[in-house]
């Protein structure tokens, strides 16, 4: 998209006054819904419109790269996923920050509804890239939505990012201070379930093992005890012959 260039004849001499402001605020704005090929071209074309200090404004305005880019695509092209993604950001970050306080919170459900969310707008924001063109890496685009998401203050100027904002993790949280860490706690507990479950499986194969060795051994002593009676009985009977042949003979 080209920006409204000015002719000379229309050209505002006061660009300080809201009328003017707003268009140049506008124009701007449409130098970063254009395609990344054109924004260097656009945007000098737009300064040579202009006088003094917002002509240097415009001038000084970087090309985004490619993940960026796509960023300010999203919300300027699916503002209401933009604007849900932000909304599942700052409720992540109040959940967390109740947590921290100590206060009941469904974070592993703001957790959910957060990643659900940022999901969605990777996935529009390579597909409004892929029509202009761009291929962003789709784990930059995730790291760039949860930062821009999970601020502690919202970007000044949506839809113009022209470089990757990372992630802040726990400084963001900076002034809170925790009554306890839940995560590390329910970490600790997990571990400590899995690590009992882990002990009763090993004891209880222990057993087992031991049961299925004495069945064995109690097998082979019915074995024994089997073939000792088979062979009694066969005495048994042939002593029984010896006997009843000697009564025949007398």
């Amino acid at each position: 998209m080209v920006p409204t260039v000015y002719p000379d004849s229309r050209a505002p001499e006061r660009l300080d006054d809201n009328a003017g402001v707003a268009k140049l605020d506008q124009d701007i704005d449409a130098l970063y819904q254009s395609l990344p090929a054109e924004f260097t071209a656009s945007r000098n074309a737009l300064a040579k419109t202009l006088t003094g200090e917002p002509a240097r404004q415009v001038k000084s305005l970087k090309k985004p790269t490619v993940v960026p880019w796509a960023v300010n695509q999203v919300y300027w092209k699916a503002r209401p996923l933009y604007t849900q993604l932000m909304e599942r950001g700052r409720e992540l970050r109040a959940a967390q920050i109740a947590s921290l306080k100590g206060k009941k919170s469904d974070v592993r459900g703001a957790i959910d509804a957060h990643r659900r969310k940022v999901g969605e707008a990777v996935h529009r924001a390579q597909q409004l890239a892929s029509e202009a063109g761009q291929s962003p890496d789709a784990e930059q685009l995730a790291r760039m939505f949860e930062a821009v998401s999970l601020a502690p203050v919202p970007p000044p100027d949506p839809g113009r990012f022209t470089e990757v904002v990372e992630p802040m993790g726990f400084e963001a949280l900076a002034g809170v201070t925790p009554v306890a860490r839940p995560v590390a706690v329910e970490r600790a507990a997990e571990k400590k379930k899995a690590e009992e479950e882990r002990r009763q499986r090993q004891e209880a194969d222990a057993r087992l093992n031991a049961a299925t060795r004495e069945l064995e051994r109690a097998q082979e002593r019915a074995q024994f005890a089997r073939a000792a009676l088979k062979k009694a009985e066969a005495d048994v009977a042939a002593a029984q012959a010896e006997v009843d042949a000697a009564r025949t003979q007398s």
